[in-house]
């Protein structure tokens, strides 16, 4: 096959598979997410560099660093890594229906309920409460959510990549923790996002099995 036309077959290859999925939701939607976890991720470097966490900071930096890729045209070769390895290992292999995303919907509801209380808080004193009553219960459910994006993002690839990545900073590198402490404004918003995601993606795929 002539070189040139191998990306043109690729491209076809996405659109035909993944063509219910990009009408269910705006790309600018996907933008946002990078966005939000770049000022995130840049923020909690700065939290942890502050109290003298280096090796935490410079890895809150690394995937600051990484999104940062994904921001303007970058966005467009991250869609293309990701969505190509969604082609190879689930469209294809149809190894694990992506309506299983649509069961992070619970977990992404009980956080969301915890943040929004954050959110209102307007001391300290109201903060160090927060955390007495919601942290464990934050944590208990942030390591089952991640638990459950593992068994959808099974096949090797970035996807699972991805979440591996941030699991193992949810549960050795106080990512939750860090991040609360920032506030819960960013955090909610993120997590509504996924949930969106999570949700309409559980709806195209739907309409595809019909």
């Amino acid at each position: 096959m002539p070189i040139l036309l191998r990306p043109f077959l690729l491209l076809s290859l996405l659109l035909i598979f993944s063509s219910s999925f990009s009408q269910s939701l705006p790309f600018s939607k996907y933008q946002t997410i990078l966005s939000l976890s770049h000022s995130l991720a840049s923020r909690v470097a700065t939290l942890r560099e502050s109290r003298g966490d280096h090796d935490g900071a410079s890895r809150a930096r690394s995937m600051a660093h990484n999104l940062e890729r994904g921001l303007g045209l970058g966005f467009y070769k991250i869609a293309w890594n990701m969505g190509w390895n969604y082609v190879k290992n689930y469209a294809w292999r149809n190894m694990l229906s992506f309506e299983n995303l649509g069961t992070l919907s619970s977990d992404m509801t009980e956080l969301l309920g915890s943040l929004a209380e954050l959110t209102r808080v307007n001391s300290d004193a109201e903060r160090v409460a927060w955390f007495g009553r919601n942290y464990n219960k934050v944590i208990r459910v942030s390591k089952s959510l991640f638990g459950r994006l593992l068994e959808v993002f099974r096949q090797p690839g970035p996807l699972r990549e991805v979440v591996e990545t941030l699991q193992k900073e949810v549960v050795e590198g106080d990512l939750v923790r860090d991040c609360l402490e920032l506030g819960g404004n960013d955090l909610n918003d993120l997590i509504r996002l996924l949930k969106d995601v999570a949700l309409q993606y559980t709806t195209a795929s739907s309409r595809s099995d019909l």
